[in-house]
């Protein structure tokens, strides 16, 4: 057992430095063709029904989420080959280095005037409609992005993997995919997508307020006024719940007041358009916004990388030692 004690907080790290390190994978990425594979069910079985959307909610993410809890089981006898699976899940769920490459990449666009290039960059980052955008448009989206994606592709990944392994990994990234595929309140999913949409806000609740608390410490360190100091806290706790999602607007409310910068206007998406609350108190950001957005990204990263190797110890040693207390009862049970 003692050798198997420092295996998940290895593995995270090991994990975060292989996204840092070599990006997503190249070629046949796991999510994506578990995508395909959700894309294929919902084919086969979408209904206009919450009944027929929480089914194929729960087969993809119990589905995800068993397979790897049984690969772990399985490997139990062999630490390095454990390491080494949740490792590999680990990398795979997260998308740090390809945010911050791509928001970097749209700031130097709108920063150059090539808003055509800046135009293509954005679905990668947004869902929103990116081609009536102007410069300052697509400034608060990718800023608004960036915040947001934070949450969904560093902080949930490491968060879930060091509460629940392999099976925690698996389940958040497969439920953060399916929200994004069908969580949405148009006329084909408002029904069918409910249960993916309703298990992503579960999944994202303690994500979005670890991603937003450690952003608001990272501002605070930085800060060379006592108001800038608090300003990100400020924002947070005054805007935070405005937005329409329970756990995006934490982050974005966060970033905002972390950037000064004021985030929320008109979104477009497709035939939609929703009026989103505002968010902060600064001007509207601009390039070099975005890159100070990347940056903070990357510090909240890091920060998430220190607190989830810190708590994955800290869980395996909880649970090594239940199983030893639990013995040494039965023995005084016995010799009574």
């Amino acid at each position: 057992m003692g050798r198997s004690k420092g295996i998940v907080p290895a593995a995270l790290l090991a994990g975060a430095l292989a996204d840092q390190v070599l990006g997503d994978p190249p070629h046949g990425h796991p999510v994506a063709g578990f995508g395909q594979a959700a894309a294929a069910l919902e084919r086969r079985v979408w209904r206009p029904s919450r009944v027929a959307g929480a089914a194929y909610t729960l087969a993809l993410v119990g589905g995800a989420a068993g397979a790897a809890a049984l690969a772990n089981r399985r490997l139990r006898q062999r630490p390095v080959a454990r390491a080494l699976l949740l490792a590999g899940l680990t990398w795979t769920a997260l998308g740090g280095r390809s945010l911050a490459r791509t928001g970097r990449q749209l700031g130097e666009a709108v920063r150059a005037g090539d808003l055509e290039r800046a135009r293509q960059l954005a679905p990668a980052l947004v869902g929103r409609d990116p081609r009536g955008l102007d410069g300052a448009e697509l400034c608060r989206a990718a800023v608004e992005s960036l915040a947001e994606n934070t949450a969904d592709a560093v902080v949930g990944p490491l968060l879930w993997g060091a509460l629940a392994g392999p099976a925690g990994v698996a389940a958040y990234r497969a439920a953060n995919t399916l929200d994004a595929m069908v969580g949405h309140r148009n006329p084909r999913y408002l029904r069918f997508g409910w249960a993916a949409a309703r298990l992503d806000d579960l999944f994202n609740w303690p994500v979005a307020r670890l991603g937003a608390a450690l952003t608001c410490l990272l501002a605070a360190t930085g800060a060379t006024t006592r108001a800038e100091r608090w300003r990100a806290w400020r924002v947070l706790r005054r805007d935070g719940a405005a937005h329409p999602s329970p756990n995006a607007g934490r982050m974005e409310a966060a970033f905002a007041g972390a950037l000064g910068v004021r985030l929320g206007g008109r979104n477009r998406y497709g035939d939609q358009v929703e009026e989103r609350p505002t968010l902060g108190d600064g001007p509207a950001p601009g390039p070099d916004d975005v890159d100070r957005a990347v940056r903070l990204s990357l510090r909240v990263g890091a920060a998430t990388v220190a607190v989830s190797v810190a708590l994955s110890a800290l869980t395996t040693m909880f649970w090594q030692r239940r199983p030893r207390s639990a013995t040494r009862g039965a023995h005084r049970a016995g010799a009574r």
